[in-house]
């Protein structure tokens, strides 16, 4: 469980031993100390895990649709630092990616977005959740880079998923197959994440 600078293991464990991880807040980390939200989704997902199988957004579809993939992704900056390596997944092909992220002003998202669109890894993505953007600079500047970047896939894009380096983070298992309908802004995994 971790994420952050932990998207690199999220990565590793996927590529190098199939694994399903959890990225979701750090046990002794203040923001999950203070908040009952993430504590219970955390308990949740690794103790009762048929109990979330349906995760809620609170914002819109930036990209109306439904689709299916294998969850996968985290932290935007990471993700772009880590291509290249023999860690990274070569690509979001086949999957749903979920990204968020923590002081990157929007410049410096629409940089690392169009790394990952230039170097071709985001091609064949099924879908995008948003996380949180902290700390990141007016949310319309941000939001308006990530319909600019990710608007012209032909794929469901639905924000502000509760994920992230937000507070009450919520717990988001990768490398599980799952529904992503941004209409209705749910992402809806197909078995629980650990079983």
């Amino acid at each position: 469980v971790g994420f952050s600078d932990i998207t690199v293991l999220h990565q590793a464990f996927a590529n190098r031993l199939g694994l399903v991880t959890l990225h979701g807040p750090a046990a002794a980390g203040i923001d999950f100390i203070k908040h009952a939200r993430a504590q219970e989704h955390l308990k949740a997902t690794l103790f009762a895990p048929e109990t979330v199988r349906t995760l809620v957004s609170d914002g819109t579809a930036l990209v109306a649709g439904r689709t299916r993939g294998v969850t996968l992704g985290g932290c935007l900056s990471m993700l772009a630092s880590d291509l290249g390596t023999p860690h990274a997944h070569e690509g979001a092909r086949g999957g749903l990616l979920l990204i968020e992220d923590v002081g990157e002003r929007a410049y410096r998202i629409d940089r690392m977005m169009t790394q990952l669109l230039r170097s071709g890894w985001l091609d064949g993505v099924t879908g995008i959740a948003l996380g949180s953007w902290v700390k990141c600079g007016p949310y319309e500047e941000v939001r308006a880079v990530l319909v600019d970047r990710l608007g012209d896939l032909g794929v469901p894009v639905v924000e502000e998923f509760g994920f992230g380096h937000c507070e009450g983070a919520l717990t988001i298992p990768f490398g599980v197959t799952a529904e992503l309908d941004a209409d209705a802004g749910t992402l809806t995994l197909d078995e629980p994440a650990l079983l």
